[in-house]
């Protein structure tokens, strides 16, 4: 059974992993491009862990200007088996309120200016995406928060805009009557390379705000975000070290196949698969590109 390694994903207002032992940073090159930033490589309670800043160091790379595939890519290259992303967003629910956090399993991907996948013309593959959470990670990460007293909610559905803006009047009540529950920038395609990638991927969903929809409540602004961000960063550390300190030291397969998720994916014939392509798929598909 491979080891587990766990990966995470930090966003606005995570930018280190207070905790990590024998840190070390790593520049990792990648066929896809530069990552947002090297990966911080170390352990914690024993468990093999990698970090990366989405935003890079001292925040430099908006939602639309991160390199999804290359942070994947470096992600899947360390050796990382298990990814969390953690994320700052804003509330549609009264019941979600700033410092907040939702374990979503579910997204609604409304961005436009990003690549979204690691396939394409030379080698084309579809992955099932239904379920775009791994149930069992997000079991882990429940339990832990249960057991750090972190106030959250398991499940919920994330809307991922574009950005750099935040919402208008007119599209925060819109996504609050399509039901969902929580919104932000960064989740896609990040969770769609992760599934092509073959890892196990989960949210920790940080809320900072309720958008704009809530009348009682002010309009979203950075002043206030940032102060509910210490806040929430600081039990994002602790939930973190948590999860590590409880986490399988084998990686147990994926119930929805998350791990295996290319296993039936690339439809495009072996004698007409693009070389330079391949080359670039050598650590997301590699499992079943070596066959």
């Amino acid at each position: 059974m491979t080891k587990s390694f766990l990966g995470i994903i930090g966003g606005s207002g995570l930018y280190d992993l207070p905790g990590l032992e024998n840190k070390r940073e790593v520049k990792v090159p990648s066929p896809w491009g530069e990552p947002s930033s090297d990966v911080h490589l170390g352990e914690i309670s024993g468990l093999s862990v990698a970090f990366l800043p989405r935003h890079g160091e001292g925040h430099v790379q908006s939602p639309s200007s991160i390199n999804y595939r290359a942070n994947i890519d470096v992600m899947k290259r360390v050796g990382v088996t298990d990814l969390i992303s953690v994320s700052a967003c804003g509330s549609f629910k009264e019941e979600l309120p700033p410092g907040h956090f939702v374990l979503v399993d579910q997204f609604i991907d409304r961005t436009f200016a990003r690549e979204k996948s690691f396939f394409g013309e030379g080698c084309v593959a579809h992955v099932p995406m239904a379920d775009p959470v791994s149930p069992r990670l997000a079991d882990q990460i429940e339990a832990a928060a249960k057991a750090e007293g972190i106030a959250h909610t398991r499940g919920g559905t994330y809307l991922v805009m574009e950005g750099p803006q935040f919402s208008t009047r007119a599209e925060s009540y819109m996504y609050k009557a399509w039901g969902c529950s929580v919104i932000g920038m960064t989740n896609m395609p990040e969770a769609k390379l992760a599934r092509e990638a073959e890892l196990c991927y989960a949210t920790i969903a940080m809320v900072t705000d309720f958008d704009c929809w809530h009348e009682e409540h002010e309009d979203v602004d950075m002043t206030a975000i940032i102060r509910i961000m210490k806040g929430n960063s600081e039990k994002a550390s602790r939930l973190v070290a948590r999860i590590a300190a409880d986490f399988p030291r084998e990686h147990e397969p994926c119930p929805i196949g998350s791990d295996r998720a290319l296993e039936h994916a690339i439809v495009t014939s072996r004698d007409a698969r693009d070389p330079a392509l391949l080359a670039k798929l050598d650590a997301v598909a590699g499992r079943v590109l070596n066959k």
